[in-house]
């Protein structure tokens, strides 16, 4: 073999190694009213997240934040530019498209914790394994596994409003991964939360993203977690900045 051959060789094992893209997003517009009255919420935003990868999303209020995880996970559309989640073009999706990548592909956390009150915090991590279907004994199983993770096997009987609110963040956190998702979007979830507690859910949250092999992007105020994170996406005023 030659050493050109060899080097081609050799770097298509490199890239074959390469981290996939999970998230490409791509001259991303968003603007709300028109006019002189028209906010413009994200300007030309460009990134890509990796494989695996843990990404901060950081900025004050109003910046821009919670606006672009909703249009990467689908409950939003931008006015402009273009977006893939996991290699599918998420910008020309139908709703009932972008309602299968949400089942299937997307989990989310939110800052007020999303939990039904009625149901107990066993039935509420096995909420998604419901909707796709999952045999009782395989959602049994795996709702255990969760709640294993979260440190809150004790508490499978108790429902939300027996529990304090880091207790009830864990139990968020185990329903949003208990479908084995691709790709997590938590807006500020530790916001509700005092200090400590949310340093042991950021603590927990990445210890379990890492655990179980997914991509994340986190919206925080956390300095903490910015130092966690492989990566710190920053917005101000709509645009990204450096």
């Amino acid at each position: 073999m030659s050493d050109g051959q060899a080097a081609a060789v050799a770097g298509a094992g490199t890239a074959d190694k390469a981290p996939e893209v999970m998230v490409a997003v791509h001259e991303v517009t968003r603007t709300f009213g028109s006019g002189h009255t028209a906010v413009h919420a994200l300007r030309e935003v460009s990134f890509t997240v990796r494989r695996g990868q843990l990404v901060a999303v950081c900025g004050r209020s109003g910046s821009g934040k919670t606006t672009l995880l909703n249009i990467i996970g689908g409950l939003d559309t931008p006015s402009s530019g273009s977006l893939e989640v996991v290699g599918q073009e998420v910008t020309r999706m139908t709703e009932r498209e972008r309602m299968t990548l949400r089942r299937n592909t997307v989990a989310f956390i939110f800052q007020s914790f999303g939990l039904i009150p009625m149901l107990s915090a066993a039935e509420n991590v096995g909420i998604p394994l419901r909707i796709t279907g999952t045999q009782s004994r395989a959602r049994d199983e795996r709702v255990a596994t969760m709640l294993s993770i979260v440190g809150l096997s004790e508490h499978a009987a108790h429902r939300p409003n027996e529990l304090s609110g880091g207790q009830q963040q864990r139990i968020a956190i185990a329903r949003a991964l208990a479908g084995s998702p691709k790709l997590l979007i938590a807006d500020e979830p530790t916001s509700q939360l005092d200090l400590e507690t949310g340093r042991q859910i950021m603590r927990l949250l990445l210890t379990v993203v890492r655990s179980e092999g997914i991509t994340a992007l986190v919206a925080t105020h956390d300095e903490a977690l910015m130092d966690l994170a492989d990566e710190v996406l920053r917005l101000e005023d709509g645009h990204v900045v450096t």
